[in-house]
């Protein structure tokens, strides 16, 4: 299907498949068990990154930076770098060079949504961070989500990245629970005095001019509760549950102690954690160090979804996105979200030839402090 088949109010066409390797046909089967499940959304609000089409694509967007930052500037900043290095290491001659520069430069002073590069089209995209509810809460990991077999607890490891290769594609066939949950999405929409005016109207218009919506592949962070009804955020985004598991080992066994004075900052960052003052039990605080430990190995052990220490319950959190989609593809930034800061220069001074001239800033201001004395005397 062309994007110029597609009109505003109009939805596209879905392709539904069943499922036909075993792994898959799992996956939807609990995919239906979850739904069954959650009694109510809960949307968390807007997640922003970057996508690119490249010339000859029709409705075909690349993710090139990960949607999970909090407002359009992070995504900006984010693209405005990638050009930046993308000239200084990779650009094969100085037109290409140039090109890329400009748009750094557009970057560095506009808060663009939309540009082209060397036949390539970038966008900010916008995204609805949203999550299940059922009797137990937010919902948690699925069976059939990606675990590694043999769990990676070196902190030094690398992890999976957030989106990494995904590609949107609205007309690509999906199974019967993301169609079904794709037409109960479809009219989502801010409403309720909590959201300001502006943000509802803007919410209300992105239903009409972005009839469709595309799910995303599900993310995971922490979240943290009480015991009450609230949940709060305890975490980035990261792309596999173990990768969480991992940050919550972390601020339990290295961060936490840290700053609560049990563990001194200055102690080695490599060697010295809970687990290695707790076992060799000389420390005043090995004692309570002992139950971080306690608490920690459980996820190891275990592979634990949730955790309670201290009265805090630590939940892996299975969250979802889910991007409107319109005649030229997803939708860019609304005029009501949120901006935290504004565009700036990010980088020293680049020429054509690839060369960085950290002293260029410099040689601008004392430039700029002569022409205004000169204009004084």
């Amino acid at each position: 299907m062309e994007q110029r088949d597609v009109k505003p109010e109009r939805m596209r066409r879905i392709v539904v498949r069943f499922p036909e390797e075993p792994v898959e046909s799992v996956a939807e089967a609990d995919a239906l068990d979850a739904a069954v499940g959650i009694e109510t959304l809960l949307v968390r609000g807007p997640l922003f990154g970057v996508v690119a089409q490249d010339a000859g694509e029709s409705s075909r967007w690349r993710v090139v930076i990960a949607v999970e930052v909090g407002c359009p500037q992070q995504a900006r900043d984010s693209l405005h770098s990638q050009l930046w290095f993308r000239a200084k290491d990779e650009a094969q001659d100085r037109t290409e060079r140039r090109a890329l520069l400009a748009a750094v430069a557009r970057l560095e002073t506009e808060r663009v949504d939309d540009l082209t590069v060397l036949g390539t089209r970038y966008r900010i995209v916008r995204a609805e961070e949203y999550t299940g509810m059922g009797r137990d809460g937010i919902e948690q990991p699925r069976p059939t989500d990606p675990e590694p077999a043999a769990p990676n607890w070196d902190r030094a490891a690398r992890e999976a990245r957030v989106d990494d290769g995904l590609v949107l594609d609205p007309d690509a066939p999906i199974t019967p629970t993301q169609a079904a949950e794709r037409l109960a999405l479809s009219g989502l929409a801010y409403s309720g005095s909590r959201y300001p005016e502006n943000v509802r109207a803007d919410s209300e218009r992105a239903v009409h001019t972005h009839p469709d919506v595309l799910l995303m592949p599900a993310v995971f962070r922490v979240v943290e509760g009480d015991g009450g009804p609230g949940w709060e955020i305890g975490s980035g985004l990261h792309a596999t549950a173990h990768d969480v598991r991992k940050t919550m080992d972390f601020a339990l066994v290295w961060l936490e102690p840290r700053q609560r004075g049990l563990i001194a900052w200055n102690a080695d960052a490599k060697t010295v954690d809970a687990r290695s003052v707790a076992a060799a039990g000389t420390d005043p605080a090995a004692a309570e160090l002992a139950e971080y430990v306690r608490v920690a190995d459980r996820l190891r052990a275990e592979r634990a979804n949730q955790v309670e220490f201290q009265g805090t319950v630590r939940r892996i959190c299975r969250a979802r996105r889910l991007v409107r989609w319109g005649p030229d593809g997803p939708e860019g930034p609304r005029p009501s979200d949120i901006d935290t800061h504004g565009p700036e220069k990010m980088h020293p001074f680049l020429d054509e030839d690839g060369v960085v001239h950290f002293d260029h800033e410099d040689n601008e201001d004392n430039e700029e402090a002569e022409e205004a004395e000169g204009v004084d005397s």
